[in-house]
């Protein structure tokens, strides 16, 4: 967004961001691995964020040794993850507030890892789904996180340019696919899982919770982009930008 003031659209991400589901999808990812004979790696957990499903099916199957069809597995876990959010759906703090207040303002979009029916289920029981113009699946598109395809697919579904779009995110591969797709990058830092401090550093601002998200916060940063000498690259920008 250097050299631009406009904020036409405002991307979230999922899964830590709206909702603390990592440990739901730990756990049913742990289950169906403990139940087909494999075995959990240390890193396991880690380095599935921002995996799309049809990616971290085949990890459990290759690396974790699941001797099951990734279909088969991604079956399996989704199942177990959309029956715990039946029993409590974990919205995080503010979550709900933030959604709405942003879409009083600007059109909002969601790129997630999740699968289809986990992000239908959470925008469904949660009572935002009206607030989402457009909604994207990492396995709706080539590649999962840390490539930009799904925030790239959802600003144009959106029907914005990436430049001109703010997306909100907690993982290190969430933060890299942001700033991939060119987006101004708002950092809400995982507390379970930090992002590291490369990632953390292609944020244009880190926020301690939802709360602290609003028009105002993210105006300050389009406003502090637009001051910017158009070639001058960004704190954090790297090679990740083409």
């Amino acid at each position: 967004m250097s050299g631009r003031a406009d904020v036409e659209a405002v991307v979230f991400d999922l899964d830590g961001v709206l909702i603390d589901s990592e440990p739901a999808w730990d756990r049913a990812r742990r289950e169906v691995v403990e139940e087909a004979g494999g075995h959990w790696g240390q890193d396991a957990t880690r380095e599935m964020m921002g995996m799309s499903s049809p990616e971290w099916s085949r990890y459990l199957a290759e690396e974790l040794g699941v001797a099951l069809e990734p279909g088969e597995i991604n079956e399996r876990v989704l199942a177990r993850l959309l029956a715990s959010y039946e029993r409590e759906l974990p919205l995080l703090p503010g979550a709900l507030a933030a959604v709405r207040r942003i879409a009083a303002v600007w059109p909002v979009g969601l790129a997630s890892s999740a699968n289809r029916p986990a992000i239908d289920a959470v925008l469904s029981l949660s009572g935002v789904a009206g607030c989402f113009r457009a909604t994207v699946s990492a396995e709706e598109v080539a590649r999962g996180k840390p490539a930009p395809d799904v925030y790239l697919a959802a600003a144009g579904k959106l029907g914005v340019d990436p430049g001109r779009a703010v997306a909100v995110e907690d993982s290190s591969n969430g933060l890299r696919a942001a700033a991939a797709a060119g987006m101004v990058v708002v950092a809400v830092p995982n507390r379970e899982f930090p992002p590291g401090r490369e990632a953390l550093s292609l944020a244009d601002l880190t926020i301690a919770s939802l709360d602290e998200l609003t028009p105002d916060s993210i105006r300050g940063i389009a406003l502090a982009e637009s001051g910017r000498v158009g070639d001058q690259p960004r704190a954090g920008e790297g090679p990740i930008r083409t």
